[in-house]
């Protein structure tokens, strides 16, 4: 029973580590997104990868429940999340910078 909902855990885990991929469509259909709908666009991304995260944190801690997908979806959260980082620092530098 504890299997089943920890299975079931690291698949959302990795299809939530894989929403913030959507932001590429409305540029592949070339759609032009109002700022508003871009901010919460972003903030959703946030979300997703910070959730995506826990989970893969919370099923990979279980060594019962480690396991391929497991792993991969924490190393795609972990991605995104030096990506996120990465991004501030460098909007920080550029700020200072001015």
């Amino acid at each position: 029973m504890e299997n089943k909902k920890l299975q079931k855990v690291s698949l959302t885990g990795l299809v939530v580590s894989f929403l913030p991929l959507a932001t590429f469509i409305p540029v592949l259909l070339k759609i032009t997104l109002p700022n508003g709908t871009r901010g919460i666009w972003s903030i959703a991304n946030i979300v997703f990868v910070l959730v995506g995260l826990c989970l893969s944190i919370v099923c990979v801690r279980n060594r019962e429940s480690r396991s391929v997908v497991n792993i991969a979806s924490m190393i795609i959260s972990i991605f995104w999340v030096l990506l996120m980082a990465g991004i501030v620092v460098l909007a920080l530098f550029l700020n200072f910078l001015q």
